[in-house]
């Protein structure tokens, strides 16, 4: 399972909310690079960099900020925030995201997140399911639309979307532990059948059809092995570090054991 830490950005700084809340804005950095740079130095590979400036305004506006990071480290780099429209998705690639994530504009505008999935594939492209109640909220979880998470991303499954990141709102920045039974239900309503041959015999099998990366809520080392368990594909970190409730070296020790 690969360890994704979040790196939200307000301002050009690392910052965190608690369930999505502007107003609940903590500062923990000045400069998102030494930030990333940390997390590099104890075997991080990957990292979430979220533009709430931009999921505020509905348009890119943190890009500096990506570019720096890309420049300096080797770092892959999913990228959401603000991604509305096709000059959107350029400038982000352009600054360096390995990929990027796109949740509002998945729900407001169908035609354009699938051109983006046929033009960019569907590996550098990742639908964030952000749910309240178990509907999908946008503008930075700032309003709650009518879909339901399930149906949801069921019907992005079939359009060849491989990588979900899916946050439980109410569970993001409360240290309350991962939203455990809701990826279990997802994974569950997403695998595939898939026939195998073994010493046994042939025999139909389920298998994950997506790769779920679980956000929110994170709070112990022991929550990690819990998600991998499930068959979660990655799992993103964020005040659960900030707050040192888990260690950097129990990342790297995470890490080096798999």
């Amino acid at each position: 399972m690969r360890l994704i830490p979040a790196i939200d950005i307000i301002g050009g700084k690392c910052v965190r909310l608690s369930q999505g809340d502007y107003n609940t804005k903590k500062v923990y950095s000045e400069s998102p690079l030494e930030v990333a740079l940390k997390f590099e130095a104890h075997g991080i590979q990957y990292i979430h960099l979220v533009d709430l400036d931009g999921a505020k305004a509905k348009h890119i506006v943190n890009y500096r900020v990506l570019e720096t990071i890309a420049a300096n480290t080797n770092l892959k780099i999913d990228f959401g925030g603000g991604l509305k429209t096709n000059e959107d998705l350029k400038i982000a690639f352009d600054c360096g995201a390995g990929q990027i994530t796109g949740g509002s504009i998945a729900v407001n505008d169908r035609d354009t997140f699938l051109g983006w999935i046929e033009t960019y594939g569907a590996e550098r492209i990742i639908l964030g399911a952000d749910v309240k109640d178990e509907r999908i909220a946008i503008t930075g979880w700032q309003e709650e639309s009518d879909k339901k998470l399930i149906p949801f991303v069921k019907d992005y499954q079939k359009q060849g979307i491989r990588y979900i990141i899916c946050t439980d709102i109410k569970k993001d920045g409360m240290l309350a532990g991962p939203a455990i039974e809701l990826y279990k239900r997802l994974l569950e309503e997403t695998s595939v059948n898939k026939t195998v041959v073994s010493m046994s015999g042939v025999e139909d099998v389920k298998i994950p059809g997506i790769n779920l990366i679980a956000s929110g809520g994170i709070a112990h080392f022991d929550d990690l092995p819990a998600l991998q368990e499930i068959g979660c594909e990655g799992a993103i970190l964020g005040k659960a570090i900030y707050e040192n409730k888990i260690s950097l070296k129990q990342l790297e020790q995470f890490i080096l054991s798999a």
